[in-house]
């Protein structure tokens, strides 16, 4: 028998509960509702579950449970039920404790709340990663988080952590994605799972979640992190699971849910934006055939409007990094916010393209990257006095493959790992300075210096010098042209 007492809405009187014919059920267990009941009808409890020295039992029939002792029941309608432990809800699709999700307050993850308590019956600690995309993403989100449901807010400033540990390594590497790519998005996504993993720690969490949906990269990028740093964790991905079929269908469903929303029906672009890029998708970029608005950049200025004097700005750099700009040494979020503001000015980095994803179909995005690019013009400049010819083209043919794992989300793979040591070793010497010219979107290469240059201006003179003889070279093409000649004399006799 179990007994329902909930004030003036119960009677004292106990409730029957009627077990099989096959056992006898001992014990009560005593529910009380901590919310209002819009009615006494909405609670219909389809299950009881009492762990101990008890029973625990459900439409199918009885089964003893010796666990530790906890009191939990299904109701129809949203109920929070007190227990002996805490607050204890079972969802519909199951029963997790705590559920770290990675959360921006944007339409995704703010409708990911409640359907997070509602169908796993469990808290929601909402976490926010710092990764520098503005101070104004952050504004609110703590009273926006616990609108819609959640026991608590974390944030995390990352940003010097993504810059030195995930940013600087792919640009010493070269990664670029398909030509025209520099990442953004892919880099940031390790860094915010590291440290929804870590939170998870923290606050004794059994679960994480996100809010990416089940046709982009950023799914198998959270998953295969939390894959690598604790495989024990469960990951509720809640767009592969829902009714809701896109956004327009999220949106009227915060609105259902009084949830606020940064976005409307008729102007819908999706947004990630960090301290290293702005990407925009969706709305009109959907067909490639539409140019980009001009209003939607909110990182660069359109190259047309930009100043009419170019500006030289000079990057300093120590083995592939760099570490100052205009003679100003900074620390790496501090640099690259400071180039971000010089590019952006200048319209620069800015990149329209047409990409593979991961899961195999086509999309098209833009992506503001000013800083990132000025970046990746001063360390390939210095590269070519530093690094010799064979070792430049290993190293961009690795850098294409570090490219694709970041892409792929195999950032705590062994393997990128291992090329990651050799990118190290070998821009050891790329150390110097390059100063570059930036004008109405363009970079242009003004200066390059390193005292472990490889270039010899005395070697390199069209004038005669002691290193470099000419009369070399006769005998040098004849041998480096052999299979040429062999190759010529073959098709001859035939």
């Amino acid at each position: 028998m179990a007994q329902l007492m909930g004030g003036s809405l119960f009677s004292s009187a106990p409730v029957g509960f009627h077990p099989s014919k096959t056992e006898a059920v001992a014990g009560y267990c005593r529910i009380s509702c901590l919310t209002k009941l819009h009615s006494f009808q909405e609670l219909g409890a389809k299950t009881c579950e009492i762990h101990g020295n008890g029973l625990s039992s459900n439409s199918s029939g009885v089964r003893r449970s010796n666990k530790k002792r906890v009191i939990q029941a299904i109701l129809q309608s949203e109920r929070e039920i007190e227990t002996t432990n805490g607050i204890v809800t079972r969802g519909l699709r199951g029963q997790l404790n705590k559920v770290v999700l990675a959360y921006s307050g944007g339409l995704d993850t703010s409708v990911i709340v409640p359907w997070l308590r509602e169908n796993y019956g469990c808290e929601v600690v909402c976490f926010t990663a710092d990764v520098g995309q503005g101070v104004k993403e952050l504004e609110g989100l703590e009273k926006k988080a616990r609108a819609s449901g959640a026991c608590q807010l974390v944030v995390k400033d990352l940003k010097e952590e993504f810059v030195s540990d995930f940013i600087f390594p792919c640009l010493r590497a070269g990664a670029i994605y398909e030509r025209k790519y520099l990442l953004g998005t892919s880099m940031a996504r390790p860094v915010i799972a590291k440290a929804m993993v870590d939170v998870a720690k923290e606050v004794g969490a059994d679960a994480v979640s996100h809010g990416c949906t089940g046709k982009g990269n950023d799914q198998v990028r959270f998953e295969l992190a939390f894959f690598a740093l604790n495989p024990n964790l469960n990951v509720v991905a809640p767009w592969r699971e829902w009714d809701i079929t896109g956004r327009e269908d999220a949106i009227e469903y915060a609105k259902k849910h009084n949830i606020p929303v940064p976005v409307t029906k008729k102007s819908i672009y999706s947004r990630d934006r960090n301290l290293w890029h702005l990407s925009h998708e969706g709305d009109v970029l959907e067909d490639p055939a539409n140019e980009p608005k001009k209003d939607m950049y909110m990182m660069s200025a359109d190259p047309e409007d930009a100043p009419n004097e170019p500006e030289y700005v000079e990057i300093g750099i120590v083995g592939g990094l760099p570490v100052s700009v205009n003679g100003e040494v900074l620390s790496p979020a501090s640099l690259l916010a400071k180039v971000n503001e010089i590019g952006g000015k200048h319209g620069i980095g800015r990149i329209d393209m047409v990409e593979n994803r991961l899961v195999g179909m086509k999309s098209r995005g833009v992506y503001e990257t000013p800083g990132g690019t000025i970046l990746f013009a001063a360390t390939r400049e210095l590269e070519s006095l530093t690094l010799d010819r064979e070792t430049i083209q290993v190293k961009d043919s690795l850098a294409l493959k570090y490219a694709e794992l970041v892409y792929a989300g195999r950032w705590f793979d062994p393997l990128r790992e291992s090329m990651d040591a050799f990118m190290e070793k070998i821009t050891e010497t790329t150390t110097g300075s390059v100063t570059l010219k930036l004008y109405k979107g363009s970079v242009h290469v003004a200066s390059r210096r390193s005292h472990y240059s490889l270039y010899r201006e005395d070697i390199s003179s069209f004038e005669n010098g002691q290193i470099y003889n000419q009369a070399d070279a006769a005998g040098f093409i004849r041998l480096y042209g052999l299979p040429t000649r062999v190759r010529a004399m073959l098709h001859k006799e035939f």
